[in-house]
């Protein structure tokens, strides 16, 4: 049964604001559901299930009876929680367009649709004259491509770079099917009219997007199914120590014959503190005393290097 905007609104409007009852009127009904203030949703359990063409001719009632009620009331989140329920349907929608993308659930991507859905409805201006669908489906269009240039991008790269990988693949199929095989780099870059710098630029961000397993197999000839982790190479700890040495040379050239003489047999051919003390008829008490001061002398000046 058709309903006029007049009783809808009647409907809408709290109970408390509602004009009271004539005398001779039924006992007051027990209270009913929530979403029985819409007559649209009688007899359906979820106001998601409305339709989307019944969807576009409640919104806008809905939109002009939340512009007058006061945001924070109880009345205010029952219409705008409605609204959101309603238009459901435009997440999917915008989802759907998104259907390439399988690294991302459906669900993840829903709720951030709900967001833009959100943000659609608390900015919408009825006096505007603009269709809420025309407004909205932008709204959560730009929140899901919002969600995939901030989150899901293996590696973070400029903006100018993400928007220019979707121009590359659009350039590459469109190059593909009129060349029958894959386009070169000049190619794209005479598409797009830009600097092959900017192509070749372009095209290893798009590695960036997605980032493998180091735990995969390379499948090369050379390695057959070795994993990439196995082929990388580690760090050798022994630069450290060239770079200590070249840089402890010239402190070595600036010590006493006697202190280099110390030095080389403590650490080249590995004799006590005793055995160097025989040699040079010192005590082992003196030849501590004398590498210790000297050991002192090479860290501060590695130091201050």
């Amino acid at each position: 049964m058709a309903v006029t905007s007049d009783e809808l609104l009647l409907q809408v409007t709290p109970p408390a604001q509602r004009p009271a009852p004539a005398r001779d009127a039924r006992p007051a009904a027990a209270p009913a559901a929530p979403h029985a203030a819409v007559p649209e949703l009688d007899g359906i359990g979820d106001a998601r299930d409305v339709t989307p063409a019944d969807a576009r001719a409640l919104t806008p009632v809905l939109l002009a009876r939340l512009a007058t009620l006061e945001e924070g009331t109880r009345e205010y989140s029952y219409v705008r929680a409605t609204l959101i329920e309603i238009n459901t349907s435009l997440v999917r929608y915008a989802i759907r367009r998104f259907s390439g993308h399988q690294r991302e659930s459906q669900e993840d991507l829903f709720q951030v649709g709900a967001v833009g859905l959100i943000k659609a409805i608390d900015r919408f201006e009825p006096d505007r004259g603009v269709e809420f669908t025309t407004f909205a489906l932008p709204t959560i269009l730009g929140e899901i491509r919002r969600h995939f240039r901030d989150t899901t991008w293996a590696v973070h790269v400029p903006r100018r770079l993400q928007e220019l990988r979707i121009s590359l693949a659009k350039a590459q199929d469109a190059l593909a099917q009129s060349l029958d095989r894959a386009p070169t780099v000049a190619e794209l870059a005479a598409h797009l009219e830009l600097a092959e710098e900017e192509v070749v630029e372009g095209l290893a961000a798009a590695n960036a997007h997605t980032a493998g397993s180091l735990d995969l197999p390379a499948d090369t000839e050379e390695s057959g199914s070795v994993p990439f982790a196995e082929r990388l190479g580690a760090e050798d700890g022994r630069l450290a120590t060239v770079e200590s040495l070249v840089a402890l040379k010239p402190l070595i050239a600036r010590l006493s014959e006697r202190e280099r003489r110390i030095l080389s047999m403590r650490f080249t051919e590995d004799l006590t503190q005793r055995q160097i003390g025989t040699r040079l008829g010192l005590s082992q008490m003196h030849v501590s005393r004398l590498l210790g001061r000297t050991l002192a002398r090479l860290r501060d000046g590695l130091a201050d290097e």
